[in-house]
Protein backbone atom coordinates (compact mmCIF):
# COMPACT_ATOMS: atom_id res chain seq x y z
CA UNK A 1 0.00 0.00 0.00
CA UNK A 2 2.89 2.36 0.71
CA UNK A 3 4.08 1.92 -2.88
CA UNK A 4 0.59 2.68 -4.16
CA UNK A 5 0.40 5.89 -2.14
CA UNK A 6 3.84 6.96 -3.30
CA UNK A 7 2.61 6.46 -6.86
CA UNK A 8 -0.42 8.65 -6.11
CA UNK A 9 1.86 11.41 -4.83
CA UNK A 10 4.73 11.32 -7.25
CA UNK A 11 3.68 9.74 -10.56
CA UNK A 12 4.27 12.19 -13.35
CA UNK A 13 5.09 15.87 -13.19
CA UNK A 14 1.73 17.19 -14.36
CA UNK A 15 -0.86 18.21 -11.78
CA UNK A 16 -3.82 18.35 -14.18
CA UNK A 17 -4.90 15.90 -16.90
CA UNK A 18 -4.71 16.80 -20.58
CA UNK A 19 -8.08 17.87 -21.91
CA UNK A 20 -8.68 18.28 -25.63
CA UNK A 21 -9.34 21.98 -26.21
CA UNK A 22 -12.63 23.24 -27.58
CA UNK A 23 -12.77 24.68 -31.12
CA UNK A 24 -11.02 28.01 -31.58
CA UNK A 25 -14.24 29.85 -32.33
CA UNK A 26 -16.00 31.56 -29.44
CA UNK A 27 -17.27 28.77 -27.17
CA UNK A 28 -20.34 30.81 -26.25
CA UNK A 29 -21.51 30.66 -29.88
CA UNK A 30 -21.91 26.89 -29.50
CA UNK A 31 -25.31 25.33 -28.65
CA UNK A 32 -25.80 24.94 -24.94
CA UNK A 33 -27.53 26.16 -21.82
CA UNK A 34 -26.67 28.39 -18.85
CA UNK A 35 -26.74 27.29 -15.24
CA UNK A 36 -27.25 29.92 -12.53
CA UNK A 37 -25.07 29.19 -9.51
CA UNK A 38 -27.05 28.71 -6.31
CA UNK A 39 -25.87 28.96 -2.70
CA UNK A 40 -23.58 26.10 -1.72
CA UNK A 41 -22.99 24.88 -5.27
CA UNK A 42 -19.55 24.02 -6.54
CA UNK A 43 -18.17 23.50 -10.02
CA UNK A 44 -17.84 19.83 -9.08
CA UNK A 45 -21.58 19.55 -8.32
CA UNK A 46 -22.54 21.43 -11.49
CA UNK A 47 -20.32 19.22 -13.62
CA UNK A 48 -21.91 16.11 -12.10
CA UNK A 49 -25.41 17.49 -12.57
CA UNK A 50 -24.95 17.98 -16.32
CA UNK A 51 -22.67 15.04 -17.03
CA UNK A 52 -19.76 17.29 -18.03
CA UNK A 53 -16.10 16.64 -17.24
CA UNK A 54 -14.98 19.18 -14.63
CA UNK A 55 -11.83 20.19 -16.50
CA UNK A 56 -13.82 20.70 -19.70
CA UNK A 57 -16.33 22.86 -17.83
CA UNK A 58 -13.52 24.99 -16.40
CA UNK A 59 -11.97 25.46 -19.85
CA UNK A 60 -15.31 26.21 -21.53
CA UNK A 61 -15.97 29.04 -19.05
CA UNK A 62 -12.36 30.24 -18.98
CA UNK A 63 -12.23 29.91 -15.20
CA UNK A 64 -8.74 30.37 -13.74
CA UNK A 65 -7.35 28.45 -10.77
CA UNK A 66 -7.61 31.57 -8.63
CA UNK A 67 -11.24 32.29 -9.47
CA UNK A 68 -14.11 31.08 -7.31
CA UNK A 69 -17.68 31.00 -8.58
CA UNK A 70 -20.31 33.24 -7.01
CA UNK A 71 -24.03 32.98 -6.31
CA UNK A 72 -25.94 34.13 -9.37
CA UNK A 73 -23.04 33.58 -11.76
CA UNK A 74 -23.98 32.05 -15.11
CA UNK A 75 -22.04 28.90 -16.03
CA UNK A 76 -22.25 27.90 -19.70
CA UNK A 77 -22.83 24.19 -20.40
CA UNK A 78 -22.01 23.41 -24.08
CA UNK A 79 -24.19 20.66 -25.52
CA UNK A 80 -21.17 18.98 -27.08
CA UNK A 81 -19.64 18.34 -23.66
CA UNK A 82 -22.71 16.85 -22.03
CA UNK A 83 -23.12 13.14 -21.41
CA UNK A 84 -26.85 12.84 -20.72
CA UNK A 85 -26.44 9.27 -19.47
CA UNK A 86 -24.53 10.71 -16.50
CA UNK A 87 -26.76 13.68 -15.73
CA UNK A 88 -28.40 13.94 -12.30
CA UNK A 89 -26.75 10.74 -11.06
CA UNK A 90 -24.80 12.49 -8.34
CA UNK A 91 -25.91 12.47 -4.71
CA UNK A 92 -25.16 14.94 -1.94
CA UNK A 93 -22.93 12.27 -0.43
CA UNK A 94 -20.65 12.79 -3.45
CA UNK A 95 -19.99 16.39 -2.44
CA UNK A 96 -16.85 17.44 -0.58
CA UNK A 97 -16.92 19.64 2.52
CA UNK A 98 -14.19 21.80 4.04
CA UNK A 99 -11.90 19.71 6.26
CA UNK A 100 -11.40 22.80 8.43
CA UNK A 101 -12.85 26.28 8.50
CA UNK A 102 -10.09 28.78 8.20
CA UNK A 103 -7.95 31.02 6.04
CA UNK A 104 -6.11 29.70 3.00
CA UNK A 105 -2.48 30.64 3.52
CA UNK A 106 -1.08 28.85 0.47
CA UNK A 107 -3.22 28.31 -2.62
CA UNK A 108 -3.15 25.54 -5.21
CA UNK A 109 -0.12 25.86 -7.48
CA UNK A 110 1.72 28.36 -5.27
CA UNK A 111 5.14 27.59 -3.83
CA UNK A 112 5.13 25.16 -0.91
CA UNK A 113 8.26 23.44 0.42
CA UNK A 114 10.15 24.65 -2.67
CA UNK A 115 7.67 23.06 -5.08
CA UNK A 116 4.30 23.85 -6.59
CA UNK A 117 1.57 23.31 -3.99
CA UNK A 118 -0.62 20.39 -5.07
CA UNK A 119 -3.30 21.34 -2.56
CA UNK A 120 -4.17 24.19 -0.21
CA UNK A 121 -2.87 25.07 3.24
CA UNK A 122 -5.62 26.05 5.68
CA UNK A 123 -5.02 27.94 8.92
CA UNK A 124 -8.06 27.12 11.15
CA UNK A 125 -10.03 30.00 12.67
CA UNK A 126 -11.29 28.51 15.93
CA UNK A 127 -11.67 24.73 16.03
CA UNK A 128 -8.45 22.88 15.37
CA UNK A 129 -10.30 19.66 14.54
CA UNK A 130 -9.86 18.25 11.03
CA UNK A 131 -12.81 16.36 9.54
CA UNK A 132 -13.16 13.98 6.62
CA UNK A 133 -14.10 15.98 3.55
CA UNK A 134 -15.99 13.01 2.14
CA UNK A 135 -16.78 9.47 3.28
CA UNK A 136 -14.04 6.96 2.54
CA UNK A 137 -11.54 4.43 3.81
CA UNK A 138 -8.18 5.16 5.42
CA UNK A 139 -5.61 3.76 2.98
CA UNK A 140 -2.54 5.50 4.36
CA UNK A 141 -1.39 6.76 7.74
CA UNK A 142 2.09 8.05 8.49
CA UNK A 143 3.75 9.94 11.31
CA UNK A 144 6.16 11.61 8.92
CA UNK A 145 5.58 11.41 5.19
CA UNK A 146 7.42 13.22 2.37
CA UNK A 147 8.11 16.25 4.53
CA UNK A 148 4.40 16.69 5.23
CA UNK A 149 4.38 15.41 8.81
CA UNK A 150 1.48 13.34 10.16
CA UNK A 151 -0.53 12.38 7.09
CA UNK A 152 -3.88 10.66 6.48
CA UNK A 153 -5.14 9.63 3.05
CA UNK A 154 -8.74 8.57 2.39
CA UNK A 155 -9.84 6.57 -0.65
CA UNK A 156 -13.38 7.52 -1.69
CA UNK A 157 -13.91 4.49 -3.89
CA UNK A 158 -14.53 6.32 -7.16
CA UNK A 159 -11.01 7.26 -8.14
CA UNK A 160 -10.80 10.23 -5.76
CA UNK A 161 -8.50 10.53 -2.76
CA UNK A 162 -8.20 13.24 -0.10
CA UNK A 163 -4.95 14.00 1.69
CA UNK A 164 -4.73 15.56 5.17
CA UNK A 165 -1.18 16.45 6.20
CA UNK A 166 0.83 18.57 8.65
CA UNK A 167 -1.42 17.34 11.48
CA UNK A 168 -0.40 17.42 15.12
CA UNK A 169 -2.52 14.39 16.03
CA UNK A 170 -4.42 11.73 14.09
CA UNK A 171 -7.39 9.68 15.35
CA UNK A 172 -7.86 6.98 12.71
CA UNK A 173 -6.25 3.68 11.76
CA UNK A 174 -5.49 2.04 8.40
CA UNK A 175 -8.48 0.24 6.86
CA UNK A 176 -11.03 2.17 8.92
CA UNK A 177 -14.16 3.41 7.14
CA UNK A 178 -14.80 7.06 7.86
CA UNK A 179 -18.01 9.05 7.39
CA UNK A 180 -17.96 12.56 5.98
CA UNK A 181 -17.62 15.13 8.76
CA UNK A 182 -15.93 12.74 11.22
CA UNK A 183 -13.00 14.22 13.16
CA UNK A 184 -9.89 12.41 11.90
CA UNK A 185 -7.07 14.68 13.09
CA UNK A 186 -6.16 17.92 14.82
CA UNK A 187 -3.66 20.71 14.34
CA UNK A 188 -2.41 22.39 17.48
CA UNK A 189 0.60 24.39 16.38
CA UNK A 190 0.76 28.16 16.34
CA UNK A 191 1.87 30.63 13.70
CA UNK A 192 3.22 29.03 10.54
CA UNK A 193 3.05 25.57 12.11
CA UNK A 194 -0.67 25.55 12.86
CA UNK A 195 -2.08 24.71 9.43
CA UNK A 196 -3.59 21.77 7.53
CA UNK A 197 -2.21 20.77 4.14
CA UNK A 198 -5.19 19.42 2.16
CA UNK A 199 -5.31 17.81 -1.28
CA UNK A 200 -7.95 16.32 -3.55
CA UNK A 201 -6.59 13.86 -6.08
CA UNK A 202 -8.23 12.10 -9.00
CA UNK A 203 -6.05 9.05 -9.30
CA UNK A 204 -2.52 10.47 -9.02
CA UNK A 205 -3.48 13.85 -10.48
CA UNK A 206 -3.85 16.77 -8.08
CA UNK A 207 -7.04 18.78 -8.45
CA UNK A 208 -7.71 22.37 -7.38
CA UNK A 209 -9.69 21.86 -4.13
CA UNK A 210 -11.50 25.20 -4.50
CA UNK A 211 -13.45 23.79 -7.46
CA UNK A 212 -14.83 21.03 -5.18
CA UNK A 213 -15.41 22.87 -1.89
CA UNK A 214 -18.56 24.96 -1.23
Amino acid sequence: MFAVICLIFFSGCSTTPYVKPLPQRDVFSLPGIYHKVEKGETLWRISRRYGVDLEQLIRANRISDSTSIEIGQQIFIPDQLRDKSLEYKYAESDDFIWPARGRIICAFGHNFNNMANKGINIFPYDSKDIVASRSGKVVFLSEKFAGLGKTVILDHGDGFFTVYAANSETFVKPGESIKKGTVIARVTGTGKNGYLHFEIRKGHLAQNPTFYLP
